[in-house]
């Protein structure tokens, strides 16, 4: 039954948004929904994802909204780029830091303007007691959200609403590696100042607000 654990905190990141934001950069832009809700704000979106497969998904979901601002789309390897210093409001990077070495956040930190946030929804192994017990405090949530979410979408099809054109394209999925733990000691050398919190549906929100003096 679809439900999608990346989709389900949109809402969450969104808030991050900083006012008065014009430029953002979406890391693993998988089939571009996010990536398209910041768009719609009015911002000036970049995307990028190293699948040609998810970022064409992506532009044939762009076309069925013809005269709507769209993100720029771009199959690109984050880590290969030379990413423009200073130059994004917001960054973001849904369940995809742990397909690359979590140094990357150096680069993205480096491209945040000042006043700029970035925001990682992460994934991580259960390792510890904690781990385990945010992990099975998820199961049951996670079994009612897609019978609701499979219920809401019998109730679309017999009324004819139409389907994503992005839906049947998923993006690569690899099983993270790297401890909570480990997680929010690199980030604390790496993003001083930053906030790592636990989150239902095995992830996390990693939150770095790069200082106006920068």
């Amino acid at each position: 039954m679809p439900f999608n654990h990346n989709d389900f905190y949109h809402r969450v990141l969104l808030r991050r948004v900083p006012r008065g934001c014009r430029t953002a950069l979406d890391v693993g832009c998988g089939t571009g929904r996010f990536a398209r809700r910041l768009a719609h704000l009015g911002i000036e979106v970049d995307a990028v994802d190293p699948s040609a497969e998810v970022i064409e998904a992506a532009l044939m979901a762009s076309r069925v909204n013809p005269g709507r601002r769209e993100p720029r789309f771009r199959q690109a390897d984050i880590t290969r780029l030379e990413l423009p210093k200073g130059r994004y409001d917001f960054i973001s990077c849904l369940a995809s830091i742990h397909h690359m070495p979590f140094s990357t956040v150096a680069a993205l930190r480096d491209a945040l303007a000042p006043g700029g946030v970035l925001v990682v929804l992460g994934c991580y192994p259960e390792r510890s007691r904690m781990d385990w017990a945010w992990s099975l405090a998820a199961v049951p949530v996670n079994a009612g959200a897609r019978i609701a979410v499979a219920v809401r979408d019998r109730a679309r099809s017999v009324s004819g609403g139409g389907a994503d054109a992005s839906a049947t394209v998923q993006a690569p999925v690899m099983r993270p590696e790297m401890p909570l733990s480990e997680i929010r000691r690199e980030a604390a050398n790496l993003l001083p100042g930053c906030t790592i919190r636990r989150l239902l549906f095995w992830r996390y929100l990693l939150v770095f607000r790069k200082s106006q003096s920068t």
